[in-house]
C-alpha cells in the first residue's frame, strides 16, 4: 500500500530562484503540450507522436524556449507525463472505462495558482534533516517523523500562501488494527457536525465563520489596493494566508476525528449527500462549505480502506430521520425544524438526529449490547399498500446502497 509523507521544507534564499524556474518551465511544458492535444482534438487530427520531444528536446534549441535547460530534465518529463495521464482519465472517463466520478478535462496552468513539480528516483535524494534536489541542493526540512521505506518520488509544493512542502510517496504495510465488533452510524448536520449511534454530537467547529470578520477585512484591503503593485501582492498574501489557516485547522479536526472512528468501530455508516447540490442554497451553501462534509466522507473511506474496516454508503434516499429506529415504521415527512418527534405506533420519543444515526447504524451491521456482543438487527419488512394501483408496492423501508464497502483511495495527505 502507497502513502504519502509530507514535511514542512524552508528553502534558503538562493534557493527561491532555481525553484520558481523549476515551477515554470513544468508549467510551460504542461501548456505548451496541452495546446498540441487540444489543437489536434479540434481539428479533428490524431495526437501527434513524440510530444515530449516537441515541446521540451527541440524547444530547447529555440531561442524562446533554451531557457528550459536550466532546471532538470526530470521535472519536465514529470509534467508531460502528469498531462498525459489526466488526458487519458478524462477520455476514459468519457467512455465509461474509468470508474468512480467524472474527471474533467485538464486546464492551462496559471503563474498565481499552487505550483508543484515532482522528481523521481534519480532527481532527489533524502538525508535526515534535508532533501537534495537535482539543479537545486539541499533544501533544510522539518522532519517530524522518519519514513518507513525508501520514496519512490517526491512532489516539491508552494501553495497561495507562499510555503513550501514536501511529499513523498513511500510503501507501507497494511497496519493490523485492533480487533472491535462494534458498528456505527454518522448522521452529517450543520448545528453538529456528526451525530452518532452511541448519542454522541460532536459540535461544529465553524472555522470560516470564526475566521470571517478577518478575511472580509482582508478582501476589502485588497480590494483597494492598485493592480500590479507590491502593495497588492501583500495584502492578497494576507488574505491567502487567513485561507490557508482555515483550511489547516479544518484539515487536522477531519485527520482527528475519522481516526478515531476507525480504529474503534469495525463497521461504519454515513449518507451519500448530495453536497455538490445542496451548496446551490444560498443560505446555507456558506456553512455547507464550512463543514467540509465531502472531504470527510473521503478520509472516512480511505482509513475504512487502510486499517481494514466495513464502510457502507446508505443511499440519499433513505429517509433516516422519518422512520422510527425501534419498530422500523414511518409516520409521514417531518419537517427540518422538527428535532424531536413521538412514534405514532409504538410512543417512542426520539431525537431527530441520533434517530437517523441508529437508523444508519442498522445497515452497517447492528450494534453491539451491554455484554459488547454483536449483533444483527433487522427492520419489520412491512409494507403499506395504497387504495391506488400505483402505490401497492410501496415499502416503508429501502435498502441501503452496499455497493461501495470500501474505498480505492490508499494516498492521505494532509495538504
Amino acid at each position: 500500500m502507497k502513502a504519502r509523507y509530507n514535511y514542512r521544507i524552508y528553502p534558503k534564499s538562493h534557493q527561491l530562484e532555481p525553484l520558481a524556474k523549476a515551477f515554470g518551465c513544468a508549467r510551460v511544458v504542461w501548456n505548451d503540450a496541452l495546446w498540441l492535444y487540444k489543437k489536434a482534438s479540434i481539428e479533428g487530427q490524431p495526437i501527434p507522436k513524440d510530444v515530449d520531444k516537441l515541446v521540451i528536446t527541440q524547444a530547447k534549441k529555440t531561442k524562446e524556449r533554451e531557457w528550459l535547460a536550466e532546471v532538470s530534465n526530470i521535472v519536465l518529463q514529470q509534467s508531460f507525463r502528469d498531462l498525459q495521464t489526466a488526458w487519458n482519465n478524462y477520455f476514459s472517463s468519457l467512455n465509461g472505462k474509468r470508474k468512480g466520478q467524472p474527471v474533467g478535462k485538464p486546464k492551462f496552468k496559471k503563474k498565481q495558482s499552487r505550483q508543484a513539480i515532482r522528481f523521481r528516483k534519480g532527481g532527489f535524494r533524502v538525508h535526515s534533516q534535508s532533501v537534495k534536489l537535482a539543479k537545486i541542493g539541499h533544501i533544510p526540512m522539518v522532519v517530524s517523523r522518519s519514513l518507513p521505506s525508501e520514496p519512490s518520488s517526491v512532489t516539491i509544493i508552494k501553495d497561495c500562501a507562499g510555503r513550501y512542502f514536501a511529499s513523498f510517496v513511500v510503501e507501507i504495510s497494511q497496519p493490523i488494527p485492533q480487533q472491535t465488533t462494534k458498528s456505527i452510524g454518522i448522521d452529517l448536520g450543520l448545528t453538529h457536525f456528526a451525530i452518532l449511534s452511541s448519542s454522541e454530537k460532536i459540535e461544529n467547529p465553524r472555522l470560516h465563520k470564526k475566521m470571517l470578520r478577518k478575511i472580509k477585512k482582508a478582501n476589502r484591503r485588497l480590494s483597494r489596493a492598485r493592480k500590479d503593485s507590491n502593495r497588492r501582492k501583500k495584502r492578497q498574501l494576507r488574505l491567502a494566508k487567513l485561507h490557508a489557516k482555515v483550511k489547516d485547522q479544518r484539515t487536522d479536526f477531519l485527520h482527528k476525528l475519522t481516526t478515531r472512528l476507525v480504529r474503534e468501530n469495525q463497521m461504519l455508516a454515513v449518507e451519500d449527500l448530495n453536497v455538490s447540490g445542496m451548496v446551490k442554497n444560498r443560505k446555507l451553501s456558506r456553512a455547507i462549505s464550512d463543514a467540509g462534509w465531502s472531504k470527510f466522507k473521503t478520509m472516512l473511506a480511505a482509513k475504512c480502506d487502510k486499517y481494514g474496516r466495513d464502510l457502507t454508503i446508505v443511499d440519499r434516499w433513505f429517509a433516516s430521520s422519518q422512520v422510527c429506529s425501534c419498530c422500523g415504521q414511518s409516520g409521514g415527512k417531518k419537517e427540518l425544524d422538527l428535532r424531536e418527534w413521538t412514534c405514532l405506533f409504538c410512543n417512542t420519543v426520539h431525537d431527530r438526529d441520533i434517530n437517523a444515526a441508529e437508523n444508519l447504524n442498522r445497515w452497517a451491521g447492528g450494534q453491539s449490547d451491554q455484554n459488547g456482543v454483536h449483533k444483527r438487527l433487522e427492520f419489520p419488512q412491512a409494507t403499506t399498500p395504497h387504495k391506488n394501483e400505483r402505490g401497492s408496492k410501496c415499502q416503508t423501508t429501502v435498502v441501503a446502497v452496499c455497493d461501495e464497502p470500501s474505498t480505492t483511495y490508499k494516498q492521505l495527505s494532509l495538504f
